[in-house]
């Protein structure tokens, strides 16, 4: 089968088209014919080695954790799935393939096109994770730093269905789009504190930090301390006693409720841009401007 493989760690022209072996499902796994398969922050990180401690690869190593497509192998012990039935996964073998293994799944409503597929299970299991563990609740109010990317965005919609005000960082060309999903918008930078406090004088009970950069510190200072902070993308949480959240769970079931969702339209994701598999080094660019305007994908 065709993949895209890296051998080393580096840049995005390590990045390269080759033909592997194809896997085979095991026990416990299905084998999915990829339709799409989605572009995360994470996939670019580990490429670049810098998260060697959390999540090594092994080299050579088929990027890519989350894909949609149609069952075509089904392991031994699987049930409640059948060959030919379509998915939404988290992959084991890597999703940038023409075909992955997976054995955390759901299907993949009849009205949902294959590249929204492709974008929400790492990006809603990332959202819902984080929120369960702030333990944010009604009339409570959460700043959440970056919240115009796919796993901001999807923080945004779960926390405000709770009853929860939210307060997203941005930049302005984003912020009738957080209004559209019930958030107040604000401009990230220098004075963004101040820019909290006047938007929400009752005080931000927690955070959820999807961007970085100086974000902790700003945190700290409007917490007043670390507690209620979560990342998921500033290794320097450890330093400073900040809960680093990036190890996910089992979601299939959630996810199926959540798929159902997106396909009714009342749960929403933007596609910033779909790119053939050959593309994967142009993809993996956009992605790591910070700013690709939505979920970036791959088509095999």
């Amino acid at each position: 089968m065709k993949a895209i493989v890296y051998g080393e760690y580096g840049g995005p022209e390590v990045l390269r088209l080759e033909n592997v072996e194809e896997p085979h499902a095991g026990p416990g796994q299905v084998r999915l014919k990829v339709a799409a398969a989605g572009v995360n922050p994470v996939d670019y990180k580990i490429r670049r080695g810098w998260m060697q401690d959390m999540a090594p690869a092994s080299l050579p190593a088929i990027p890519g954790l989350e894909a949609a497509g149609v069952v075509d192998e089904v392991g031994a012990g699987v049930t409640g799935v059948a060959v030919g039935d379509e998915v939404v996964a988290w992959t084991v073998t890597g999703s940038y393939a023409e075909y992955a293994l997976a054995d955390d799944f759901a299907p993949k409503p009849a009205g949902l096109g294959w590249e929204t597929a492709a974008a929400l299970p790492v990006a809603l299991e990332t959202a819902d994770r984080v929120l369960d563990t702030l333990g944010v609740t009604t009339r409570e109010t959460l700043l959440v730093h970056g919240a115009a990317g796919a796993v901001g965005a999807f923080g945004v919609q779960l926390a405000v269905a709770r009853g929860v005000t939210v307060v997203g960082t941005a930049s302005p060309r984003n912020h009738d789009y957080l209004r559209s999903l019930g958030a107040i918008p604000v401009t990230y930078g220098d004075g963004l504190a101040d820019r909290v406090r006047a938007l929400a004088p009752q005080g931000v009970d927690a955070v959820f930090d999807v961007a970085g950069q100086a974000a902790l510190e700003v945190s700290i200072e409007l917490r007043g301390g670390t507690d209620r902070i979560v990342t998921i993308t500033d290794l320097r949480a450890f330093d400073l006693g900040i809960v680093f959240s990036g190890s996910n769970r089992r979601f299939g079931v959630q996810l199926a409720d959540y798929a159902q969702l997106v396909a009714d339209d009342a749960l929403g994701v933007r596609v910033a841009a779909s790119f053939a598999l050959a593309d994967a080094g142009r993809a993996h660019e956009l992605s790591e401007t910070g700013h690709p305007g939505g979920k970036v994908v791959l088509i095999p």
